[in-house]
């Protein structure tokens, strides 16, 4: 299961909600995004554990895996997928570095352009610029999570020179209605797969080591650069 980080904008067709309700739930959700945006914005650095149940279409057994995120301001990012097995995943503003210890080989290249296994790395760098990064929408008539706040629905904006299609249709997210961080991701593709990450035991500004989110090769391993074609 992969998840691209190259966006496109998706159009979502939302059931109908009454034009009062509608009113109410636009400003609430306005509201909650401030929130979330305000959260990060203050936020240095935040590190969580995460699990991740991928639903593949055509599959009746989903496939589970979990770890732990590390984000540092500025552009920064760390992706530790532990089981069932290990693969790391740093991020360096539009810089990608992909490690599996497993095949003793580490992938480098553009975000923008390369696809970022399992990870919903868009998301976790546009935190604290929800609007900017993302149309942001109700969803369905109005869910709710926890604490009764609404589930909101993101479609990624387009990014400027880019001309490849998502396969990514819309992003779900729960937010934690104490901290605001985000809670639960639902990745949903157009291919009719569903990533679903829920994140726990957030802890944020602890002052994280940058030397955490550099990659030094192991000896012995192989880099290879990105070898994609331009988009």
């Amino acid at each position: 299961m992969t998840v691209p980080v190259l966006i496109s904008v998706v159009v979502l067709l939302f059931m109908p909600i009454p034009a009062q309700a509608k009113e109410s739930l636009s400003k609430q959700i306005q509201d909650l995004v401030k929130r979330v945006d305000a959260q990060y914005a203050r936020t240095k650095d935040l590190q969580a554990d995460f699990v991740q149940e991928t639903r593949i279409e055509g599959f009746d057994t989903a496939l589970h895996s979990s770890g732990r995120v590390y984000i540092k301001k500025p552009g920064r990012l760390r992706w530790d997928f532990l089981k069932p097995s290990v693969e790391k995943i740093y991020v360096h503003g539009d810089q990608l570095e992909i490690y599996v210890p497993e095949h003793q080989q580490i992938i480098k290249g553009s975000l923008t352009r390369m696809v970022a296994t399992k990870a919903p790395l868009l998301l976790l760098q546009g935190a604290g610029k929800l609007e900017e990064h993302f149309d942001v929408k109700p969803t369905g008539k109005g869910k709710t999570g926890a604490g009764g706040l609404p589930l909101l629905t993101l479609i990624p904006k387009q990014q400027e020179g880019q001309r490849s299609a998502s396969p990514i249709s819309r992003i779900v997210t729960e937010i934690q209605p104490k901290t605001y961080f985000i809670q639960t991701v639902q990745l949903h593709e157009v291919s009719g797969n569903v990533s679903i990450y829920q994140f726990k035991h957030f802890k944020a500004n602890t002052g994280l080591d940058d030397k955490l989110f550099i990659l030094v090769p192991p000896e012995g391993v192989v880099v290879v650069d990105d070898v994609l074609p331009p988009q």
